[in-house]
């Protein structure tokens, strides 16, 4: 019995190895990467736009709305003369989403 070990040829599969590594670096970009990207500039945005009067959950779960908004930090009002202040990361996009919908019903 006679074992033959052969290396690969070389043309043909070293070129279809490339293609298919970019291939998927392709796919992993606009299923991964990009929508990752355009929910981050999303969340950038909604913070930006923060208002007083706004109510807005934390991430810690409280429920309050804004009385004061400083570079970094929030003043949120939790309950009557009951202040808190958080850091404008901690306030979740979705809130304005969940808020709406609880108003409209």
């Amino acid at each position: 019995m006679n074992v033959m070990l052969q290396a690969p040829a070389a043309g043909m599969d070293s070129s279809m190895m490339w293609i298919m590594l970019i291939l998927m670096f392709v796919i992993m970009y606009f299923f991964m990467i990009r929508p990752q990207n355009k929910k981050q500039k999303e969340i950038a945005e909604f913070r930006r736009s923060l208002q007083v009067g706004q109510s807005v959950i934390t991430a810690g779960g409280i429920h309050g709305v804004i009385k004061e908004i400083n570079d970094n930090d929030v003043m949120l009002e939790i309950d009557r003369n009951v202040k808190v202040c958080v850091d404008k990361n901690s306030i979740f996009a979705a809130a304005a989403d969940a808020n709406a919908n609880n108003q409209t019903k």
